[in-house]
């Protein structure tokens, strides 16, 4: 796929293009990787791959766009680390500077040698003395001053001496610099990061204490990402202008122990190195090949099952070149290939009876452990209207019946989406029956990873809910819900 496939016409990322063959890059092997991908079961949504100044591949399966926003997970530590550098160079603070000294309304009234001794560097390498890591989605839960819980976390080992990941410290290092500059950190990055890179319509979210969480919560387009890693390969250099110095870079992409944990960046074989988040999302660089590769998908067991397919094939990609003529029809495959990925499906239902009986009707659900009340289903001949009531509250979920339909949702579902809420959110949804009386809904809720499927059994009077999600990191589905129709009811 092109940017010029993007559903808006006016979309334009600022990148140049060319074919895999002009910037030596062997369009088979990276064909060969997609092959891999699927083999494993690995579900990518987009990606991005960009050599010697120029993107030559990319594409998106449907429904994920070039122009649509995504939301980032831990890939978002190592755009932090790009503001922690460029503040070290301000002069803002200093590497060794104490944790404790930032903060001191919210230290506990004893402060023990460990905590005094955490530094700003023992948080960018995950050596803050935790235990156990502190994630995002239980960041989220947390409504109280994020900062004041920071320093509740015992410190059970002495800072710079044990790997522990945790958004906890990334959090931190996003407290600290707003402490010192009076800015969040989406807004400090605004006019020395986003902007000269062309990055437009970024959103962070924002804790309790009007600070962005640092490790997560940035939502951005693929090749926002992807640039995050070629500014990098670029050595800090954009378009001619000096974004982030060289000396931190060095440092910040090399590993400070034996982890492969630099800076807020995971590092791998040969001088490459990695943004990576959960659920597979990757910007990957490879600083001796000029090559920088961003990945977006979905994937439950995490990188120990994506990490090794794409080392398979990368960097082989641009050390093994195929003759001309290879080269050419290696490239043609291979675009056809990403456009293929991009075609919608179509939905295919069995012939049922039951939208007749039992449109409008509501029914009443038993109670459970997610707070559902109540669920409707409205039905007409292009669509079901789904909708679900929770702590008094009604929301809905409209499904195409012959065609995809796209609109926004507040449905409720935190407990299967990392922790999030998603609120007016974009999702993609269709509906068809399994059988007479077996309805299947899909809502894609296509800015996240997050796919949920419906699964609803019409049996006389009742009805039974079973829903799902691809991927997570704690439980895959709800409780079976249960219901009766409401008229029904004694």
């Amino acid at each position: 796929m092109t940017e010029s496939q993007a559903t808006d016409p006016t979309y334009t990322d600022g990148l140049e293009r060319a074919q895999p063959r002009e910037a030596d890059v062997n369009a088979a092997a990276v064909e060969a990787f997609l092959d891999d991908a699927a083999a494993s079961g690995l579900e990518l949504h987009g990606l991005m791959l960009h050599r010697g100044g120029r993107v030559v591949a990319e594409g998106w399966s449907w429904p994920y766009r070039a122009d649509r926003p995504r939301i980032m997970h831990s890939v978002t530590k190592s755009v932090l680390a790009s503001a922690i550098g460029m503040a070290l160079d301000e002069g803002r603070f200093k590497l060794q500077d104490k944790v404790v000294s930032f903060f001191p309304e919210y230290l506990p009234a004893v402060v023990d040698d460990k905590l005094a001794a955490m530094t700003i560097e023992d948080l960018l390498t995950m050596r803050a003395g935790h235990a156990a890591e502190t994630s995002g989605a239980i960041w989220r839960g947390i409504q109280t001053s994020w900062t004041a819980e920071f320093f509740k976390i015992p410190v059970v080992h002495m800072p710079g001496t044990t790997y522990t990941y945790t958004s906890a410290a990334s959090y931190m290092l996003s407290a600290i610099l707003t402490r010192v500059t009076g800015q969040t950190l989406h807004d400090y990055l605004k006019p020395r990061f986003f902007a000269p890179l062309g990055i437009t319509g970024e959103q962070w979210d924002i804790g309790p204490d009007n600070i962005n969480p640092g490790g997560n919560g940035l939502t951005m387009k693929t090749v926002d990402l992807l640039k995050l890693g070629v500014v990098h390969a670029q050595r800090g250099l954009w378009q001619g202008r000096r974004i982030l110095s060289e000396s931190w870079i060095n440092q910040a992409t090399r590993s400070h122990g034996e982890d492969n944990y630099g800076y807020q960046w995971a590092t791998a074989a040969d001088g490459a190195y990695l943004a990576i988040g959960i659920f597979m999302q990757f910007v990957m660089v490879f600083p001796q090949h000029q090559a920088t590769l961003a990945v977006i998908g979905a994937e439950q067991e995490g990188s120990t099952v994506f990490l090794p397919v794409v080392q398979r094939h990368f960097p082989r990609a641009f050390e093994h070149m195929l003759s001309a003529d290879e080269a050419a029809l290696a490239d043609a495959r291979l675009r056809a290939r990403l456009a293929a990925v991009a075609r919608k499906p179509a939905i295919v239902s069995h012939p049922s009876t039951k939208p007749a009986q039992i449109s409008g009707k509501t029914y009443r659900v038993e109670p459970n452990a997610v707070g559902v009340t109540a669920v409707r289903f409205d039905f007409d001949a292009e669509r079901c209207v789904f909708h679900l009531t929770e702590a008094g509250a009604e929301y809905r979920v409209v499904c195409g019946l012959r065609d995809w339909f796209e609109t926004k949702t507040d449905v409720p579902g935190r407990e299967l989406h990392h922790g999030y809420s998603l609120r007016s959110t974009q999702v993609v949804a269709g509906a068809r029956w399994l059988d007479e009386g077996t309805l299947e809904m899909t809502w894609i809720f296509a800015q996240t990873a997050f796919r949920d499927t419906v699964v609803c059994r019409f049996e006389q009077d009742r009805v039974t809910l079973e829903r799902r999600v691809n991927v997570n990191s704690a439980a895959l589905s709800w409780p079976t819900l249960a219901g009766a129709l409401s008229d029904s009811r004694p």
